[in-house]
């Protein structure tokens, strides 16, 4: 074999390699409800051992997009596979390797940590002996051991979420689905799931993929993000690229502190050909997204020019939030509110809440 055979060779190995690496295939992906398109022609693949948020605004796609890659509803269009297999021509095989965490907490609370795991064993046909070994090292690997015999019904909000996680792991799936996670959560019990994230994908070298709105959530625990806007995916790469798409160039993110600001200030600077767009934080701060050499002083000549009192100026590290602004010329918004389930109201009170 000569050299030019040889790196031929090389290189067919290495892009073999590769292929055998994605995990997740999808094309053209498309969901429509009476005409109303929820995934508009979405495609991107997912590496084996990756974590890949979906990240963006509640009623942007990423429950439906999640929904159809989990089997629980078919595509209008397009098509997806997980680990080779076709999501609708061979959906019994892709459910074999998934694990799906929706936003409700499946739990019964009068049932123990270990009866409630046994019952979803028995649901996916685990052996005896297999499923008493895997309740205890799922049990351990979120630090619910000593548990093991207590009601869920008295457990924190972090530690059902955490059985809510490891139920979905009983099958050991190769490709974990998790849709808002934290959502509804208190900061304490976001962190313990997030850890808990991180320590599944390392130790498992289990694929996941996450759906969030939370911008320092997708920053904290995603290799690679998709932000995805009316049922589009605008653009994908990892946090540190798309920052890049903000800081680099001749793009500005600027912090005002104006003590005096009116609404004719702000409707001067956004009058302003530089400026991309302009949000309040609150009485006195204004955040601006500009582009262009002359933006700085554009911005600053505006302001004084409507009398502003310009207390302080910062020139901002970009955020995804930034990204988002960036990308599609509007924030974030939290509309969370009205998509958390209020707790099922039981007969009974637990005595005693574990914390």
């Amino acid at each position: 074999m000569n050299s030019k055979e040889k790196i031929a060779s090389t290189q067919a190995e290495g892009e073999e390699l590769l292929e055998n690496k994605v995990m997740i295939e999808v094309k053209n992906l498309t969901k429509k409800f009476n005409g109303f398109t929820a995934v508009d022609h979405i495609s991107f693949d997912v590496k084996e051992s990756e974590i890949f948020g979906l990240l963006g605004p509640n009623g942007a796609g990423k429950t439906t997009i999640i929904r159809m890659l989990s089997t629980l509803t078919r595509p209008t269009e397009g098509t997806a596979s997980i680990g080779g297999y076709d999501i609708v021509k061979q959906d019994n095989k892709v459910r074999q390797l998934i694990g799906l965490v929706s936003e409700k907490m499946i739990m019964y609370d009068r049932l123990t940590a270990e009866e409630n795991l046994r019952f979803f064993g028995k649901l996916y046909n685990i052996p005896k002996n297999t499923l008493n070994q895997r309740i205890d090292e799922l049990l351990e690997l979120v630090q619910l051991g000593k548990w093991k015999d207590s009601k869920v019904g008295t457990f924190s909000t972090g530690m059902r979420q955490r059985m809510n996680v490891i139920r979905a792991l009983l099958n050991m799936p190769k490709v974990l689905f998790l849709d808002e996670p934290t959502l509804g959560l208190d900061p304490q019990s976001t962190v313990e799931v997030r850890e808990f994230i991180k320590k599944i994908n390392r130790e498992n070298q289990t694929t996941i993929i996450l759906t969030t709105h939370m911008m320092t959530e997708a920053d904290r625990l995603c290799d690679r993000i998709g932000i995805i806007d009316h049922g589009k995916i605008s653009t994908l790469d990892t946090s540190t690229n798309l920052k890049k798409l903000v800081s680099g160039g001749d793009t500005t993110v600027l912090k005002l502190e104006i003590p005096n600001l009116t609404k004719k200030m702000v409707a001067a600077i956004q009058a302003l050909d530089c400026v991309k767009s302009v949000s309040q934080e609150n009485a006195a701060h204004l955040k601006i997204h500009a582009t262009g050499n002359e933006a700085f002083d554009s911005i600053i000549d505006a302001a004084r020019a409507n009398k502003a009192k310009i207390n302080s100026v910062e020139n901002l590290q970009p955020t995804l939030e930034d990204v988002f602004l960036y990308i599609t010329g509007r924030e974030v918004r939290d509309k969370a509110d009205n998509k958390i389930a209020m707790p099922n109201r039981r007969h009974f009170r637990p005595k005693q809440r574990i914390r």
